[in-house]
């Protein structure tokens, strides 16, 4: 019993500043990592590559989950845990994203990954703002969750009624022409440059016309991530943190699947039920007079994705001989 009590109740040993701090000087040392380590070169990264960083990924936040656990608890724990399942299960949408901007831009292979390491950069500073203001509009409008609630069970309902081969060519999308219409691009790849300056004129390459579209679907997707993990919790930092441990592992997760994310024909299913249940769970203590706890949250979620990730593959698994 003592035992138990030491593994799950909280022991406060650091101060929220110093928890903070931690969790920032990780971040960093993953990034140099990422940059100056594994990926010092423009080259197209190897499938063991790219799967020994996701692993790695995978692993820091599981680590990153166990101090949380020992610091607040398990039941923050279990939140953090479930937050990351849920953003990284959300990811793999943008990896299909990432793929269709790349082709229609034109970005080589060995140049996808200084795109995707400066939109993670930009990602992580665009979640802080905007689950700064999620947070701001809870403490002072505690109805705001109703509304986070009524868009996940929306989004929700619309994966699953949304038939396959809708969409359409990514060039004719909104945000492909607008951002065609504020910048002066040069029709060619530049080798690693984002900026040019030919003819006494300044041009932007595909690589930055790429990471600007890029950046703009990423605050698209954080409308519904976002709402997605205030509803799991409301403690800012297990918001922050797992969302950003999510996104660390995006570009390694990009390149060890962006051939083959096309056969997880059933994920959006599993992705459709977690957001629908998500977005019902705070009605349940008013409705069925018992609380869902971060365990099970946790669970539901899990058994969900792996669910939808199995199916895929069983129902595709022959599509690979034809």
């Amino acid at each position: 019993m003592h035992i138990g009590n030491f593994l799950t109740a909280p022991h406060y040993v650091l101060s929220p500043w110093a928890m903070w701090s931690i969790f920032g000087a990780v971040v960093l040392a993953l990034l140099f990592f990422d940059l100056f380590v594994f990926n010092r070169k423009n080259e197209v990264p190897s499938f063991v590559h790219t799967l020994v960083l996701c692993l790695l990924y995978v692993a820091a936040a599981g680590i990153f989950g166990v101090f949380v656990i020992y610091e607040e608890g398990l039941d923050k724990g279990m939140d953090f845990y479930t937050g990351f399942l849920v953003e990284k299960s959300l990811s793999l949408d943008n990896i299909f994203i990432m793929s269709l901007v790349f082709q229609a831009v034109g970005v080589p292979r060995e140049y996808q990954h200084r795109v995707l390491f400066w939109g993670i950069l930009g990602a992580i500073v665009m979640r802080a703002l905007l689950i700064g203001v999620g947070d701001v509009l809870i403490v002072n409008f505690h109805w705001v969750l109703y509304v986070f609630s009524g868009i996940l069970v929306y989004t929700g309902v619309k994966m699953v009624l949304a038939k396959d081969g809708e969409e359409t060519d990514f060039k004719d999308s909104k945000i492909y022409q607008m951002v065609g219409r504020f910048f002066h691009v040069t029709p060619e790849i530049r080798g690693a440059h984002f900026f040019v300056c030919e003819n006494g004129r300044h041009y932007i390459t595909p690589l930055f016309f790429a990471l600007v579209i890029i950046e703009l679907m990423d605050v698209v997707f954080a409308l519904d991530s976002i709402p997605a993990i205030f509803l799991i919790t409301q403690d800012v930092f297990v918001v922050y943190t797992s969302n950003i441990f999510a996104i660390l592992g995006l570009r390694a997760l990009y390149f060890l699947l962006e051939a083959i994310v096309y056969k997880f024909k059933y994920l959006k299913y599993a992705l459709s039920l977690i957001l629908i249940f998500i977005g019902l769970k705070i009605f349940v203590p008013m409705l069925l007079e018992f609380e869902i706890t971060p365990l099970q949250s946790l669970a539901v979620t899990f058994s969900l994705l792996s669910g939808g990730i199995l199916l895929s593959i069983y129902k595709t698994r022959n599509e690979s001989v034809k």
